[in-house]
């Protein structure tokens, strides 16, 4: 198969197009222009496609190589899955929200997960054997709800930037910049970014345990990547009964969120560069 065609030349070219979406998206908040706007989604929607046509083209091409699996095994595939995920669930608020704005804040994280493939040591792209405890079925359920979790709450995070900029600038009871949502639509977005990923999460701990019990005998051994999943659950629950029992909104479960987002972080590279452990291959 030529360079061109290869799932790694299409996910260069998915970079490309998300660097090129977020500038688009940093040009139509200064210009507020609609057919910029326009244009940075639509290279965007390309990009996505591209993204997951490369998806595809991997997975056939572990199936070239004789091992046959769901690309999701390894830190390469799951920062591209990453990637493809945030831009999805962004995707779907845009459309439902039509604030645009938010895609400066987003994007940036799409295109640093693929980016960060060729920057951090020890990522590789080639194709390898799949080790036994990754030999189930339960790798593509456990990492896809996991990262559907990851991405909601990446854009969460996004979100609850914009809102404290926002808030910042506001005075007592007033909506503070023109060139941003209103602070009560980033509050509603930012919860309904939480709602998306928190029931991700909790499945992806769920079948985690399940697969954990397949594979090593164990539902639970608290490995320092089931107790920062742990962890990141409770922030996001705290997030979500607040909300509901208490009533919190705004400045914060936006810092909540951040906070939450900072655990997320730490449980998919910290424990993974810093503390050794059962899911130091992931």
């Amino acid at each position: 198969m030529s360079s061109f065609l290869s799932s790694q030349a299409l996910f260069n070219m998915t970079m490309a197009f998300y660097l090129i979406s977020f500038l688009g998206y940093l040009i139509f908040t200064a210009s507020r222009n609609k057919l910029i706007g326009t244009l940075s989604t639509s290279l965007l929607i390309i990009g996505w496609v591209i993204h997951s046509i490369g998806l595809v083209l991997r997975w056939l091409e572990t199936h070239r190589t004789g091992y046959g699996y769901i690309p999701l095994s390894n830190m390469y595939e799951s920062l591209i899955f990453f990637s493809w995920t945030i831009v999805l669930i962004y995707m779907i608020l845009e459309f439902k929200y039509r604030q645009k704005i938010i895609g400066v804040f987003v994007t940036p994280f799409a295109f640093l997960a693929i980016a960060l493939t060729s920057i951090v040591p020890g990522i590789n792209a080639k194709i390898t054997p799949l080790m036994p405890a990754l030999q189930s079925n339960w790798l593509t359920i456990h990492v896809t709800t996991c990262f559907f979790g990851y991405a909601a709450f990446a854009v969460s995070f996004g979100v609850s930037i914009l809102y404290l900029i926002q808030d910042k600038k506001s005075g007592q009871g007033k909506e503070g910049s023109t060139w941003l949502p209103p602070i009560s639509t980033l509050d509603e977005i930012n919860y309904k970014s939480v709602v998306i990923g928190f029931p991700m999460l909790t499945l992806g701990i769920i079948t985690g345990a399940a697969w954990a019990n397949y594979a090593w005998g164990g539902y639970w051994s608290w490995d320092p990547k089931e107790t920062w999943s742990l962890i990141t659950w409770f922030v996001y629950a705290a997030f979500l009964h607040a909300r509901l029992t208490r009533d919190w909104r705004g400045k914060r479960t936006a810092i909540l969120s951040i906070i939450g987002f900072a655990a997320v972080l730490f449980t998919y590279f910290g424990v993974n560069y810093i503390i050794s452990g059962l899911h130091s291959y992931a």
